[in-house]
């Protein structure tokens, strides 16, 4: 599906680096189809250096090789290089954005301009464990894309991890979710952490502990198939340790913190989704 693909990366970043590396390493592509065009001449020869793949400081030369294009910049200059690109975007190139919070309606209203084009325009949502190939990538296409195109984005990103379907109004509640998410487990590692230093042990034992603890946990609820709350019951004996300390958790409101912490990630992404669109409508209407 890829092998004939010649696949251009806007940007050189983390979470585009880590895309290339899962994509070469599950050999979904040669690294001699894979481009990347970014700024920084360091970050560039780097790139190339580790992975041997075509780099580039030349947006648009990228864009005139390359049949997907995947938009790895920061939200707030993706409008100023989707302008730049748009006279050399056709209909026939598929555009994938992981531009966090930028409506697939502002992609198509920057690259069309003043023409009447249809684009292929997918919008995505993934984390930042793809960075070790863990991540999960919501996927969200544009009203003109295809079924071959939208299998050969979860093909990308299946690279590093997993991939859900999901409509574009959904994505506002993955960021709070799945975006988010890694944060909310890390403080959760460092608290557990924090607390076995507390309970009497190495900080190495307790960093030990819990990652281990964290993943291992994360694994069976993936491969048992049981519900979380079946999972839970499994490890809690009455009136022993682990009721106890549940019964704690739930006095500080443990899991309605957890619920509330993804609501207001969720209404954030919301806020910055309008304010995006309220700025493209300001700058359509100052022409």
């Amino acid at each position: 599906m890829l092998k004939n693909k010649k696949i251009g990366f806007i940007g050189g970043g983390n979470m585009a680096e880590a895309m290339i590396k899962g994509l070469l390493s599950a050999s979904f592509i040669e690294a001699k189809n894979v481009f990347v065009s970014e700024p920084s001449e360091a970050k560039r020869d780097a790139l190339h250096a580790e992975y041997k793949i075509k780099v580039s400081a030349d947006n648009r030369e990228l864009v005139k090789k390359c049949d997907i294009l995947i938009l790895a910049v920061k939200p707030q200059i993706l409008q100023e290089v989707l302008v730049d690109i748009r006279s050399l975007v056709d209909s026939d190139k598929l555009v994938i954005s992981i531009a966090a919070g930028v409506p697939i309606a502002i992609i198509d209203d920057a690259l069309r301009g003043d023409k009447n084009k249809k684009f292929s325009i997918v919008r995505t949502m993934p984390n930042t464990p793809a960075l070790v190939q863990e991540g999960v990538t919501a996927i969200a296409s544009g009203q003109h894309v295809s079924k071959t195109d939208v299998k050969i984005a979860h093909r990308i990103f299946e690279a590093v991890g997993r991939t859900v379907d999901v409509e574009e109004d959904q994505l506002d509640a993955v960021t709070g979710l799945s975006g988010s998410g890694p944060a909310y487990i890390f403080m959760l590692i460092e608290a557990l952490s924090d607390a076995g230093v507390k309970m009497g042990l190495s900080r190495e034992v307790a960093n030990t502990l819990t990652i281990q603890t964290v993943l291992g946990s994360a694994k069976l609820a993936r491969e048992s198939g049981k519900h979380p709350g079946e999972l839970k019951d499994m490890v809690t004996s009455p009136a022993g340790t682990t009721i106890s300390g549940l019964h704690a958790l739930e006095e500080g409101s443990f899991h309605t913190t957890l619920m509330n912490a993804v609501e207001d990630a969720t209404l954030r992404s919301r806020e910055l989704g309008k304010i995006a669109l309220n700025k493209n409508s300001t700058r359509r209407g100052a022409k």
